[in-house]
C-alpha cells in the first residue's frame, strides 16, 4: 500500500469566526461565503477520489478549527493528538480527541514542546518533521518517539526562512517525486528524490495534496497542473483563493488515512 492511499478523512466545517484566522502576512480576510465554497468543494473531491468523509461541526470559538491536520496526524496504526505552535489554537487538539477516538484503537499524544501536522510530511522514505515558528525542537523530538513506538520512522529537518510550515513549501506527488518550492528544492533536504519545482508565482501550488491516483492543486497554478500532468499524473485544481488568504493551503483541510477496518465495498468490518 502506498502512503497516499487512503479511504477515509475527517474534516471540520469552517465557522463564521474563519474570517478571524490567522495571517502571517497582512491582507484583506477572507470572504465566508466563498471559503464555504471552496470547502465544500474539497470534501467533494476527497469523495470522488474515493474517501469516505466524516464531516466536523464547525467550532467558532476557535477561527483556524477548520484546519484539522494541523492538531493531529492520522495512520492506520493511530492517531496522534499534537500540540500546535499557535497558542490560540492549542485547545483544539481536545476538540479532535473524541472523534480520534471513536475512530483509532491508538491515539498517542505529543504532551511537550510545539509540533504542527503542517510541518510533517509522510513519505515512503520516512516521515519529514520541518522545524518552523510552529514546531520546535522539543515537540519534534517527542513525535519521533511516538512515531518509532508505531513503525514509523522519521527524520528532523529545518524549514527554509520564512515559510510557515514545511508542507507550505513541499508535497508528494508520487512514490519518488516530490512538488517543492525553488528553495526547498535547492536545500538539498531531498536530494533523495525528484523535485518538480513549481514556478516562482506559483509557490502556493507546493501544497498539493496526493489522494490515491489524484493530485489536488491549487487552481490558480495551471503551469505547476500541467508540469504534474507532463509527468504522467491525474490533476484535480480546486479554488483555495480564500482559504489562502489565512495561512493555509489544501493539505491542511483534511486528516486522511487508510481505514483497514472498512472494506472494498465501503462496509466497516465487526
Amino acid at each position: 500500500m502506498r502512503v497516499f492511499d487512503f479511504n477515509s478523512a475527517i474534516v471540520r466545517l469552517p465557522g463564521n469566526s474563519v474570517v478571524e484566522g490567522l495571517r502571517a502576512k497582512p491582507g484583506p480576510s477572507p470572504d465566508y461565503g466563498r471559503l464555504r465554497s471552496e470547502h465544500a468543494a474539497y470534501i467533494d473531491a476527497l469523495r470522488h477520489a474515493g474517501l469516505e468523509v466524516t464531516v466536523l461541526e464547525a467550532l467558532e470559538q476557535f477561527p483556524d478549527s477548520v484546519f484539522v491536520e494541523d492538531p493531529a496526524l492520522v495512520f492506520s496504526e493511530a492517531a496522534v493528538l499534537l500540540r500546535p505552535g499557535a497558542a490560540s489554537r492549542l485547545r483544539e487538539t481536545e476538540a479532535l480527541a473524541a472523534p480520534l477516538a471513536a475512530r483509532f484503537q491508538k491515539v498517542l499524544r505529543v504532551s511537550g514542546g510545539c509540533v504542527d501536522g503542517g510541518d510533517v510530511l509522510v513519505t515512503p522514505k520516512c516521515a519529514f518533521i520541518g522545524l518552523s515558528a510552529r514546531t520546535n525542537a522539543a515537540g519534534a523530538a517527542e513525535l519521533q518517539s511516538l512515531l518509532a513506538s508505531i513503525g514509523i520512522a522519521s527524520q528532523v529537518v529545518n524549514t527554509p526562512r520564512g515559510t510557515l510550515h514545511l508542507k507550505s513549501d513541499c508535497s508528494l506527488a508520487d512514490e519518488e517525486t516530490l512538488l517543492a518550492t525553488e528553495e526547498l528544492a535547492n536545500s538539498g533536504l531531498f536530494d533523495a528524490f525528484s523535485i518538480i519545482t513549481v514556478p516562482r508565482d506559483e509557490r502556493a501550488a507546493a501544497n498539493a495534496v496526493r489522494v490515491n491516483d489524484v493530485v489536488l492543486v491549487n487552481a490558480d497554478c495551471p503551469r505547476t497542473a500541467e508540469s504534474l500532468m507532463d509527468h504522467g499524473l491525474r490533476v484535480s485544481l480546486l479554488p483555495v483563493t480564500e482559504i489562502g488568504r489565512i495561512d493555509a493551503g489544501l493539505s491542511c483541510m483534511s486528516l486522511r488515512w487508510f481505514d483497514r477496518g472498512i472494506t472494498s465495498a465501503g462496509e466497516r468490518m465487526v
